[in-house]
Order: structure tokens, then sequence, then C-alpha cells
């Protein structure tokens, strides 16, 4: 009997002064820096399948692998540290227009509704992003993917929400899924039609819904644009029961629910809790009690730093949610009225100082946690099996990544063990 043996090459890449796996933390509650699994001088090694297959000291690597491929690194005058790539679970980056007039019109005391009135908020981006060719809204888009990428997140989720129409809900999701063919990141594109009842719909919130029910998730659904939902509850958009049975329907569609929760008033964290939510972002305003409530879930809580430093809110109470046990995630909220900033670290750097957070906590927030409120498992951790997303940062010290509140850059990036020019 002849026996056939599969001949692979792997790549081994390093020496790196420190990795930092995020290895064996927990998913839920509090995490200190001393829990940090950390290797000094370590190589990572990509198998054939673009994915980790050892994280270890290089030397030790290169003696267990003697015929691995070895990459030169592009920098070794500096010491670098090597992390996961980080996910940025929730962003609404697919639009045209510009709201500056909107944040100086705030900052000067006008209130929401006086904004609205003058011809900002919400519907000022919707109607740029209706009147915007597929085309421009694709080459925005990639430009602010390529950025992304630039600070290190590999893993970007891209909301619709700007259309709130069939014609141009579908029109977002055709450009995300066209972005997707552009980039090496992944996209994680979510549905949410139900941002607020535009102004020439004929009908109540209700009939609205009903309305994405009917007319936009069945095209969604059929053209695989997208298996997640979301809903914005709040006084200015739509009412707690009346999202509650708008989310218990798209469930039924065969949906994954998000939900826009507490950004400015308390009780609908509780019902993404009870329809089954994937994550409940925003929480601003979230009462103690629903905290509890929310902790004791599977509901990742995101928190978005980005809106409440747009709008000049209380931040989540990211601290109280560890400290009970929760899932933490924070991401950037990147959108073109409340959080127009769209860097994640220095957010999360402020967020971390406001609610005392550990680098630990801020790292899980923006890795593994981040990738459970997406449903995804094969990322945020580098270990073996995992997707080979990591990124570099020329420093002798993992803290001064936050330390230096988003000023400090990533040297290198990559995406399926390969690098990805940062300025692409």
């Amino acid at each position: 009997m002849v026996k056939f043996f599969k001949f692979t090459t792997m790549k081994l890449i390093g020496p790196f002064k420190k990795i930092l796996t995020l290895n064996n933390l927990p998913f839920r509650g509090k995490i200190s820096d001393e829990q940090l699994e950390i290797i000094e001088n370590g190589g990572i090694l990509i198998n054939n399948d673009n994915l980790i297959e050892e994280v270890d000291d290089f030397e030790k690597l290169k003696s267990d692998f003697p015929n691995a491929e070895l990459e030169p690194r592009t920098s070794n005058l500096e010491p670098q540290i090597l992390l996961p790539a980080f996910v940025d679970c929730h962003t609404h980056i697919c639009f045209v227009g510009n709201r500056a007039n909107d944040f100086a019109m705030r900052n000067a005391g006008k209130t929401y509704l006086e904004i609205a009135e003058k011809g900002g908020g919400i519907w000022s981006s919707v109607q740029h992003t209706r009147n915007a060719s597929e085309k421009e809204l694709l080459e925005t888009l990639l430009e602010r993917i390529n950025r992304l990428i630039s600070l290190g997140i590999t893993t970007i989720e891209i909301k619709s929400g700007y259309g709130l129409n069939v014609e141009s809900e579908l029109k977002m999701l055709r450009v995300i899924q066209q972005a997707q063919t552009k980039t090496k990141a992944t996209l994680v594109p979510t549905c949410l039609s139900a941002h607020l009842k535009p102004r020439d719909f004929e009908g109540n919130n209700e009939e609205y819904l009903q309305y994405i029910l009917d007319e936009i998730l069945p095209k969604v659904k059929e053209g695989n644009l997208t298996k997640r939902v979301d809903i914005f509850i709040e006084k200015s958009a739509f009412q707690p029961e009346e999202s509650r049975k708008f989310l218990e329907k798209a469930k039924e569609l065969g949906f994954e629910i998000t939900v826009h929760a507490d950004q400015f008033t308390a009780g609908s964290s509780r019902i993404a809790v009870e329809v089954g939510a994937v994550s409940a972002d925003h929480l601003e305003a979230t009462i103690d009690e629903d905290l509890e409530f929310l902790a004791n879930s599977e509901t990742v809580a995101v928190a978005l730093p980005g809106a409440s430093l747009g709008l000049g809110e209380p931040f989540t109470p990211a601290r109280k949610i560890l400290d009970k046990n929760g899932i933490l995630a924070i991401a950037s909220d990147w959108n073109p009225g409340s959080a127009p900033m769209g860097n994640l670290i220095a957010q999360a750097s402020i967020l971390a100082t406001f609610q005392k957070l550990s680098t630990a906590e801020v790292l899980a927030g923006i890795t593994f946690r981040a990738a459970k409120a997406l449903n995804l498992t094969d990322r945020g951790i580098l270990k073996k099996g995992m997707k080979a997303d990591f990124v570099v940062f020329e420093t002798d010290n993992f803290q001064n990544i936050l330390y230096n509140q988003g000023s400090l850059v990533a040297s290198e990036v990559y995406i399926d063990g390969r690098i990805i020019n940062c300025n692409q």
C-alpha cells in the first residue's frame, strides 16, 4: 500500500519583542493586566490555510519547524509588540455627505430638534446617501475601510440605515457587498432600515416597521445581503413594544438581532436581552437594575465612546458592566453625525480613563469580545487554528498603545498571515 504525504511550507514571522496572545482570558467580567499572556522574543507560525499554527518563542519555532519559510521583518530597528488585530463591531461608514454644521450647532447649544429643523440630523445623511450613486458610495466606503485597516482593524461591522426605503437600503447593502470584493478586511453588513421613520413615509411607526418586514427584509434575504438586523429604540426613533414585535418577527425570518439600546433613555437593553439579541449597543442611559439583567445574559454590551464624545453625553457604564460580570465590547460608532472621529483606539483609551478600565479589559473589548458581538469565534486571539489577523506596534511596552491615545500608529497590519499596506 502506497502512502501519500502532504508536503506543506509554513511561514514563520518574527521575532517580536513581545507577543500578547490574549489567550486564556475570560469572555466575561473584569481582567487585570497581570492575566495577560506575554511571549518574549516570540514568533508566529502560519500554515497553508492562512491560519495560526503556533505562537511561541521564535528560536524554538525555528528549531521545531526547520522547513518553515522565514518572512523578513520590515523593520528590525525598533522593538515591536504583536497582538491580535482589532474588531470594530459597530460602524455606520457607508454614507456620503458632511454634518460638521450639526456639530457646530450642537456645541453652540442647539437642540436635536432645532438642528433637524435647519436641515441637519440623520435625515440630512439620508438625503445625501439616497442621492449618491453606487460608485460614489463605494469609493467613500473603501476610503474609510482603508483608514480603519491602517489603525489595525481588520474586521468591520457596517450598517445600512441612511436609505430608509427599499431602493436605497438595498443600494447600501449592495455597496457593502461590493466593497468586500475589494478589501482583505472582513466586512459584516447589518440592515438598519429601522434607524428612524423617514419623513417621506406616509404612515406611523408600526406601519413603517411592517414595511421593512414585508418589503425590505425579504429582498435582503433573497440577495443574501446580510444576516443581521438592527433597530434604534429611542423616543426619537422607535418605541419599546413596537420594537420588540419587530425584532421577534425579524428573528422568525432567520435574522440575527442587534439593538441600539438605552442611548438617551433606559429600558430597551432589557428588550434586547429578552429577544435574544447578540449585542446591545450604546447603553449610556442604562439603569443599574437593567445593567444587572444585561450582565447575567449572553448579550454583549457594546460601549460607543465616540458617540459620548460627539454628543457631550455620559459614557457607557463600562466599569459597572464588567464588575457585574457582563461581556463588554468597545466600538467606534463611526458615523457622520454623532461620532465622526472614527479612531477606535483613541476612543477606547478615553473610555478607559473615565471608566477606569485596565489595558487588558480594553484590548479584550476591541478583539475577541468585539468578535463575540458579531458571532465570530475565529479571531481576536492568537492561538492555533485562529484567523491570522494581527497588528504590530513599534514600542517596547504594550501599555503605550492606549497611553498614546491613538497617536501611536500601527507599523504593520496582517490579514490572513499576509502584510497589508496600511496606506492602501
